[in-house]
């Protein structure tokens, strides 16, 4: 065959609604810590999607200046909600910092 079969590659599961609401209530837990850290002027967001490997979480942070910081994981891994929201909220204030460093200083 020309591997145009519908039965190539791996076979995923359809995830079920408790694996489902398990991973909403894992990114609502680390969007509202990350949250907590962070001033108002950050925007902290997140989504589950499908992928093929199952479902998959992100959480991302977008810091008033710089570039997003953003970390995903699976229902499978055993995330730590609280060190992933301080690694998150840790990463989004240094990409700010180093953005407002390339800013030139104006004279006053």
């Amino acid at each position: 065959m020309h591997g145009n079969t519908p039965h190539a590659g791996r076979v995923v599961e359809e995830p079920t609604a408790e694996a489902r609401r398990t991973l909403r209530r894992n990114i609502e837990a680390v969007t509202s810590s990350t949250r907590s850290l962070l001033p108002d002027s950050f925007v902290v967001g997140a989504e589950i999607v499908d992928g093929a490997d199952g479902l998959q979480a992100t959480v991302a942070v977008q810091p008033p200046a710089g570039s997003v910081v953003s970390a995903g994981f699976t229902f499978e891994e055993d995330a730590d909600e609280v060190e992933l929201a301080r690694e998150l909220a840790a990463g989004a204030a240094l990409e700010a910092k180093h953005a407002s460093e390339d800013v030139p200083q104006i004279a006053k």
